[in-house]
């Protein structure tokens, strides 16, 4: 089936029945057989085969926005991530580039789900076998790995992503540095054996963990840097690059089909420098496969860019957000001195310019980005 049929069915099922329960039941894990109080959408929104912001609106056609706030204020959550990591760079370079000297043994122990401790080693499992797990427990998991394990976040956010089938540069990354008391200074997250037992359904009782650590600190700032998107959505070359974390072409699909070729391109692992899993790998391969079914003037590109970029003068390139896919494109770039026009988009443009604070501040601007996104 096609990811974008799977995604849509996904997405009408979960607002027609379960969204209005989402305050309610949304901290609780109920384990692998019982996702029903989860809208199991992270996986199309990371890849934008589902847009964010066409989730927003579908959920308030339907329903009022006092009901399904907290529903939308998590999925804004995920896009002021995004623009907050864009107008600080710096925070994915230092932690892309992070070299671990940490304790071999321990960091072994922790990846091969044998701590001792059953909740954690029973979430490596299912990390593992399903590429996915419940965002508290992700919070429960990074909060274990910092400092009861006490193991740098940067080696638990690099497995995220490279297990997790909606892992991305901003949510992921930024997710670990709040746990870890670096993105709210002085303000960390720290797991309750009382709260895991309760919002697990009472399936861990007893969890020996550190409950009174302190938030981890960095002598790094990581200042504002200018805002660089710019909103473009017009052709300026007859060939364009899309990169497998933007499929969506809803809106873009009169322009799409004017390209002479649009190159759909997966970076293989040793383009990366966080690489990625079989299952994740997988996944992507099929997102571009999905997409190339619907644009037959599509080439999915199995040996990367490289050759590519030394034919070509200028292209197009669906602008792809902070991390490694932008890293690699603009190396190229400048390598090859190939001359590229990033399409943005209006939405992501006007949220990024709320994301120079917290999100507090964002979230006041809310009702300001939902009249230009209806």
């Amino acid at each position: 089936m096609s990811l974008y049929i799977e995604a849509n069915s996904q997405q009408i099922k979960y607002i027609n029945s379960s969204v209005l329960q989402y305050t309610k039941s949304r901290n609780y894990d109920f384990g692998t057989d019982n996702r029903c109080n989860t809208s199991n959408l992270s996986k199309f929104i990371s890849h934008r085969i589902i847009l964010e912001y066409d989730l927003i609106n579908e959920v308030l056609g339907r329903h009022e926005y006092q009901r399904v706030e907290k529903f939308v204020q998590e999925i804004f959550w995920r896009i002021y991530w995004k623009g907050w990591l864009e107008l600080r760079p710096r925070v994915w370079h230092d932690f892309v580039n992070f070299e671990s000297t940490v304790n071999g043994d321990m960091l072994e122990k922790a990846l091969a789900g044998s701590t001792g401790i059953q909740c954690f080693d029973d979430w490596i499992s299912e990390i593992k076998q399903t590429n996915y797990l419940h965002n508290h427990a992700r919070m429960w998991f990074a909060s274990i790995w910092i400092f009861t394990l006490k193991l740098p976040w940067q080696m638990g956010a690099k497995f995220f992503i490279e297990q997790l089938l909606d892992g991305d540069a901003a949510s992921n990354t930024l997710s670990w540095r709040w746990v870890a008391g670096l993105q709210t200074k002085g303000k960390h997250y720290l797991a309750r054996a009382s709260n895991i037992y309760k919002f697990s359904n009472g399936r861990y009782p007893n969890t020996q963990i550190n409950e009174s650590a302190s938030p981890i600190e960095e002598s790094q700032n990581y200042d504002v840097q200018p805002n660089l998107l710019k909103t473009k959505e017009c052709q300026s070359n007859s060939h364009i690059l899309v990169f497998e974390n933007d499929l969506h072409f809803k809106t873009r699909k009169e322009l799409y089909q004017k390209y002479s070729k649009i190159y759909l391109l997966n970076l293989d692992n040793s383009k990366r420098k966080i690489p990625l899993s079989e299952n994740v790998m997988s996944f992507k391969d099929n997102a571009l496969i999905s997409f190339q079914e619907i644009f037959p003037n599509s080439e999915i590109l199995s040996c990367g860019f490289e050759r590519i970029a030394k034919e070509l003068k200028s292209i197009d390139v669906v602008y792809p957000f902070i991390g490694e896919n932008l890293d690699y494109i603009q190396n190229l770039s400048v390598k090859h001195h190939l001359d590229i026009s990033y399409l943005y988009r209006k939405e992501d443009n006007l949220c990024t310019s709320f994301c120079n604070k917290g999100f507090f501040n964002f979230k006041k601007n809310i009702p300001e980005i939902l009249k230009l996104i209806k």
